[in-house]
């Protein structure tokens, strides 16, 4: 099961140069960087809370805590904002409030017909 929730060796390569932590930047150098990412994509994409994250991510506290601060510092936004600007429309989302739907389906007031009465019931 391990690599259903893993990026891909191209995903990879598009974000790895945006994400603290490398080699030639200031501050500590870490080398879980890709994992922490194929964790946080883990807990979203399988909707589980931050605690029943698999143990194969590490600490479930430690990948919180490096997720808020990344959020915080505007890492996140600053990969989102690169990923969006080069969509290669892989994944396409709708979010269902700007989706419009037939007037039919939104429960308006249906016209009532009038029914046409037999030959025979008008004869009868």
């Amino acid at each position: 099961m391990g690599r259903r929730y893993a990026l891909r060796d191209d995903q990879w390569d598009v974000i790895k140069g945006l994400l603290p932590g490398r080699e030639e930047t200031v501050g500590a150098t870490v080398r879980d960087n890709r994992l922490f990412v194929e964790a946080v994509l883990y807990r979203y994409r399988a909707g589980n809370p931050w605690r029943d994250l698999p143990e194969r991510f590490g600490d479930w506290k430690n990948v919180h805590r490096r997720f808020s601060r990344w959020a915080q510092s505007g890492v996140l936004e600053a990969v989102f904002a690169h990923l969006a600007s080069d969509a290669d429309n892989e994944y396409a989302m709708i979010d269902s409030t700007i989706v419009r739907a037939h007037q039919h389906s939104a429960g308006a007031v249906k016209k009532k017909t009038r029914t046409r009465q037999s030959d025979e019931a008008e004869a009868g």
